[in-house]
């Protein structure tokens, strides 16, 4: 038997912007285009002599997702794929799944597959989550005595018990991605594709996923993994591809990639960044969040802080829609993806007026308490009933430059901690 699992050759992946375009049809639709070809043909020559589209029907832009992608993967390998929003990650998954074709190159994959790509993917929302069970199950090829015999490790990992002859468009996001992920690891797949679903979850969750795919891993199964969040797959895998602009930029060692990645993906913005169209705001939000800006106490715009500084995070909001009672966010991650703190309105006690109109949001921060190190700022936009309408991850980053923190001459280093905190010691009988 071969001792690849995956090889991937000169894989490309087009779609066109703008256009209405279709790129994967189903039988019956191939069959009738086949049929009206002739017919198109002729009314193409009486409009425009073949050479002219009528207007409104002029051709897309071309995009690229995935240009040229070529690597292997052994059995029993866990790769860790990583890549800013657009890299092309979820692309390759899907081609991998057999959920959308290629335009050019191929895959081969040896040995049965499961993947967890979206929340839910696959399920059918009508039937129950028993029904859905030994219907995932099918489709990835296990016998129904399989499926029966794992059945109630299944439902037993995700937590569903009461709710598992509930038809599952009743459930909540958590209960879907629980039984999703538990489908999906449990059905003992040579290949298990996940893409980052998890965050879905909470973090008791998972890290009961995080430890079921090392379990996974451990008993010689293959895992394509593709995370933000760098702690993950530094722990989890011993290799990283790198994917930027749907090319490959990485290939190997996993500490090595994540380094790689951290180094040309993070660029100084000078503490100034225009969020209009910025790449890692979510597909569903509305663009209400423009720009932001760091400053000083002075108000001067800079990307690089002291330990202890004061920093004012600036806001240039324009409110397409009117924001009644409105609320801010902002999390804070370390160069690696790790949420350090979180700062809200919601927690601050900070009451703004509904908003309505462009205006500039700030948010104080009287001491930076953060150690020496690279960090990345997350913003959100909402209102005070728990509604998301502006999201958007890493949007700017910022160094903090090490300085006389605790003010005794000794200079703290990142291996205390990404937070600082001064304290008071004495002794009691």
């Amino acid at each position: 038997m071969s001792d690849t699992a995956i090889k991937v050759e000169g894989l490309s992946k087009r779609y066109r912007i703008g256009a209405n375009f279709r790129v994967d049809k189903t039988l019956r639709e191939k069959l009738n285009d086949t049929a009206m070809a002739p017919f198109r043909a002729v009314k193409s020559l009486v409009n425009g002599n073949g050479h002219h589209q009528p207007p409104g029907r002029q051709k897309g832009e071309t995009f690229w997702a995935l240009k040229d992608v070529s690597f292997e993967v052994k059995r029993g390998e866990v790769v860790g794929i990583i890549g800013r929003n657009g890299a092309g990650k979820s692309t390759l998954l899907k081609i991998l799944s057999r959920i959308t074709e290629p335009t050019e190159g191929f895959a081969d994959i040896h040995g049965r597959i499961a993947s967890l790509l979206e929340v839910g993917t696959g399920f059918q929302p009508e039937l129950s989550g028993r029904e859905n069970i030994f219907l995932n199950g099918s489709i990835l090829g296990m016998k129904h005595a399989e499926i029966r015999r794992k059945f109630d490790e299944i439902v037993a990992f995700a937590e569903v018990e009461k709710f598992i002859d509930t038809p599952v468009k009743h459930y909540s996001s958590g209960m879907y991605v629980r039984l999703a992920f538990a489908v999906a690891a449990h059905l003992d797949p040579e290949i298990l594709l996940v893409d980052e679903v998890l965050a879905v979850g909470d973090a008791a969750f998972q890290k009961k996923c995080l430890g079921k795919m090392g379990d996974v891993a451990k008993e010689g199964r293959t895992v394509l993994f593709v995370s933000h969040n760098m702690v993950v797959i530094e722990n989890l895998c011993s290799r990283g591809l790198l994917l930027a602009d749907g090319q490959v930029r990485f290939n190997g060692n996993v500490e090595e990639c994540v380094s790689a990645y951290m180094d040309s993906g993070i660029m100084s913005h000078g503490g100034d960044v225009d969020l209009t169209s910025h790449p890692t705001r979510w597909l569903d939000a509305v663009p209400l969040l423009k720009r932001v800006r760091l400053l000083d106490k002075d108000d001067n715009v800079k990307d690089r802080f002291y330990c202890g500084e004061p920093m004012k995070i600036e806001f240039t909001f324009d409110p397409v829609i009117k924001l009644r009672t409105p609320e801010f966010g902002i999390g804070v991650d370390d160069w690696m993806g790790t949420r350090i703190f979180s700062i809200t309105t919601y927690f601050s006690d900070s009451e703004l007026p509904s908003l309505e109109h462009p205006c500039k949001v700030n948010c104080y921060v009287d001491e930076l308490s953060l150690a020496p190190g690279r960090y990345s700022l997350s913003l959100s936009a909402g209102t005070s009933h728990d509604r998301l309408v502006d999201r958007l991850e890493n949007a700017i980053t910022f160094d903090v430059d090490p300085v006389d923190f605790f003010g005794n001459g000794r200079i703290p280093d990142p291996s205390y901690g990404r937070v600082l905190v001064r304290s008071r010691w004495d002794t009691a009988e």
